[in-house]
């Protein structure tokens, strides 16, 4: 399994000459079967779903994107994903299931993840809907459970986080897991044994033994007791879930959008000797699990 981090970036995108190195991108992870091979499997549909089609070298893509939620940050790339808009792509979205709409639709009917999607993209506040996509787009809303998607076999639990329901995942190819948990506040289902949060049985479920655990990173523990509130979690809660839950590697993403590179070293570099290998996700790095 090759992991690619597309977009590392929370709540707003970061341009400008602090935010070079780590990249300035909101939220989208790519995952391809093997080193070589096109990715096939999209986490999340930021900003940096644009470098997914720089990956694909001018191909149509063809896969799955599941989103954990529909944050702005987390879909607010699929507008703008040229391989994805082309007429001989082929793509498959499943957002995390809402409940009943206002129209009193459940998520059950018929054009239900097409509708909840189109609240965030169509006019007045964007030019098309979903459904003038080019290529073959499906709409689905997944729940917690297992799914299959591409080849890979995922595990979706509900994950604590303000406005609306947000998934963690758990994609495994047989071979290798990767846990994939972002946007989660963690006190809000208590303060956990060091203040930072609950280590909760949601949380420890999708990163239990995986070898690499990408996690929320937005706050460090200095910022939590004034921000947490706003859905988060701490870089140092992201490396005690691993540690805790026995996976072998982390990556720290959703960072701050006002965290600049210098900054970013600065918090690598608090993890030295960890008892995890701690990576702070850039976009272009990749992970061969």
């Amino acid at each position: 399994m090759l992991i690619t981090f597309c977009g590392v970036r929370g709540s707003t995108p970061a341009p400008g000459a602090p935010y070079l190195r780590y990249g300035g991108n909101t939220s989208c992870v790519a995952v391809a079967h093997n080193p070589g091979e096109a990715p096939v499997l999209a986490l999340d549909a930021g900003t940096g779903l644009a470098n997914l089609s720089e990956l694909l070298g001018g191909a149509a893509f063809a896969g799955t994107i599941l989103l954990t939620h529909l944050h702005w940050d987390h879909c607010l790339g699929l507008p703008f994903f040229r391989c994805g808009d082309r007429d001989d792509a082929r793509v498959t979205l499943l957002l995390p299931a809402q409940g009943s709409g206002p129209d009193g639709c459940g998520d059950s009917a018929p054009g239900a993840a097409e509708s909840l999607l189109a609240q965030v993209m169509s006019p007045p506040f964007f030019p098309i809907g979903p459904g003038e996509l080019r290529g073959a787009w499906e709409f689905g809303v997944i729940a917690p459970g297992q799914l299959k998607a591409e080849g890979f076999t995922v595990e979706a639990r509900e994950i604590p986080h303000k406005g609306g329901r947000t998934l963690g995942y758990r994609v495994s190819d047989g071979r290798a897991t990767l846990a994939y948990v972002t946007d989660h506040c963690p006190t809000s289902v208590g303060p956990g044994p060091d203040g930072l949060g609950a280590y909760h049985e949601a949380a420890v479920e999708l990163a239990r033994g995986a070898d690499l655990l990408i996690h929320d990173a937005q706050l460090t523990a200095e910022e939590v007791p004034a921000e947490a509130a706003w859905g988060h979690a701490a870089a140092e809660y992201a490396v005690g879930l691993a540690v805790r839950a026995r996976a072998r590697r982390v990556a720290l993403t959703h960072h701050k959008p006002s965290r600049t590179d210098r900054q970013l070293d600065e918090l690598a570099r608090r993890f030295d000797g960890a008892p995890v290998p701690v990576l702070v996700a850039a976009e272009g790095l990749t992970v061969e699990l």
